[in-house]
């Protein structure tokens, strides 16, 4: 009855305000959680919810939740408000498949007061997204939004965000990251990561690009975003950025401990024309034993040294590649760099093992022993392997003109072959 007075006093109010009254079509729609209006539960329910919250408030949850399991309501509210509350004290237990089952029930009766609906409807969804119950939980969000008129909380849509995410329906991460940072106070690092991983997801590798070149200002200290924003500029092949990103990490101390991304990075400055830094980059960082010691690893430093002239090194890195896995193709890369550096004596027996472990076209090996051999005027084991390397196709025609040219040597100097 006096609900009905109230309404009464209203409409008489509007009808003798006259012009003053603002038409009805013109006025501000209220928010449906506005709307609501309060209601108290029955009397003896309301005995029993008193009881169970001294219980909660002395700490005593189980007994909360027993007083109310024997409240034996009737109406449709009192059981929505009795089950609003025994979800929360279960989400407290951490039991969320009880606290989700009396969510449900406070929330589909739609007869809470407003304030208590919308956060009903709020808790019900988040307990969705704990237990990974994606679509509802989307669709509960969007209703307590509406019910609620709270489109403006971006911790709603980073949580909306991550549904979308783990349904992988990457355009629906872009819009609602989009939103979510249109309202943010403060720059919102999670929104932005969602974001990034959905364009990541979706390949779209410039637009990755663009939000790291907005992250990286706005969160400098973090130096995960300036080795992805290195990462994302090799991905769009910006080699030239990409390096100077790197570069910047490196500087900075970001990649002392990344072997991964010191690697890229060495691998960077060696194709951008800066190949000796990058060797000794490299050959620091595997002593140190953040890049790995592996035949791939020395044969990668290897070539970087060989880039860079330095061919003595080179020679050190390409023998340690090859007896890693005792490799041929490796063995006769170090003899050769040795040849190189007028080690002949040297790169002999490395040739030797090259020939011992195997490689594809042995006249390649016989060649450029015959050569070491002719520097020291050995010419009857030049002659020899100059005369193997001819019997092979790949290198019959250089060994064939140079077992004259040993042939001639050896005549000038009374060699008798």
């Amino acid at each position: 009855m006096r609900q009905v007075n109230k309404l009464a006093s209203a409409l008489l109010l509007s009808l003798t305000a006259g012009a003053l009254v603002v038409p009805m079509a013109q006025a501000v729609e209220k928010c449906p959680m506005e709307k609501r209006q309060s209601r108290a539960v029955g009397e003896s329910v309301g005995k029993k919810v008193q009881k169970s919250f001294e219980a909660y408030t002395n700490g005593q949850v189980d007994e909360a939740i027993a007083i109310l399991l024997e409240a034996n309501a009737k109406g449709d509210f009192d059981k929505a408000y009795v089950a609003r509350m025994l979800g929360n004290f279960y989400a407290e237990k951490g039991q969320m498949g009880t606290a989700i089952k009396y969510m449900k029930q406070a929330v589909d009766a739609d007869v809470l007061g407003g304030t208590d609906h919308a956060a009903s409807m709020k808790l019900y969804a988040d307990l969705l997204i704990q237990e990974k119950k994606w679509k509802e939980a989307i669709a509960v969000y969007y209703k307590w939004m509406d019910f609620a008129c709270k489109t403006d909380d971006p911790v709603v849509y980073r949580r909306i965000g991550i549904a979308y995410s783990e349904l992988k329906q990457w355009d629906k991460v872009v819009e609602v990251a989009d939103k979510g940072l249109s309202h943010a106070k403060e720059p919102d690092k999670n929104l932005y990561q969602m974001k990034l991983t959905a364009y990541f997801e979706k390949k779209q590798y410039k637009n990755a690009v663009k939000v790291l070149e907005t992250m990286v200002p706005l969160f400098q200290d973090d130096k995960r975003l300036w080795i992805q924003l290195a990462q994302f500029y090799l991905l769009t092949e910006d080699f030239p950025r990409s390096l100077q990103t790197y570069d910047l990490c490196y500087r900075n101390g970001f990649l002392k401990e990344d072997g991964s991304n010191l690697t890229r990075f060495t691998q960077l400055l060696a194709s951008q024309g800066a190949p000796y830094r990058a060797s000794t980059i490299m050959e620091k960082y595997m002593k140190a034993g953040v890049i790995e010691t592996n035949a791939k690893n020395y044969e990668q430093l290897a070539n970087f040294y060989s880039n860079a002239k330095e061919t003595v090194k080179a020679a050190e890195f390409y023998g340690k590649a090859a007896e890693e896995k005792n490799d041929g193709k490796l063995y006769l890369k170090q003899g050769r760099m040795l040849a190189l550096a007028e080690k002949y004596s040297a790169a002999i027996p490395v040739l030797e093992k090259a020939l011992n472990a195997g490689v594809e076209h042995p006249g390649e090996v016989h060649f450029e022993l015959a050569l070491a051999h002719l520097q020291l005027k050995q010419y009857k084991s030049a002659h020899r392997r100059a005369k193997l390397a001819a019997q092979d196709k790949k290198t019959e025609r250089s060994a064939k003109s140079y077992v004259s040219y040993i042939e001639e040597k050896a005549r000038i100097n009374n060699v008798t072959l």
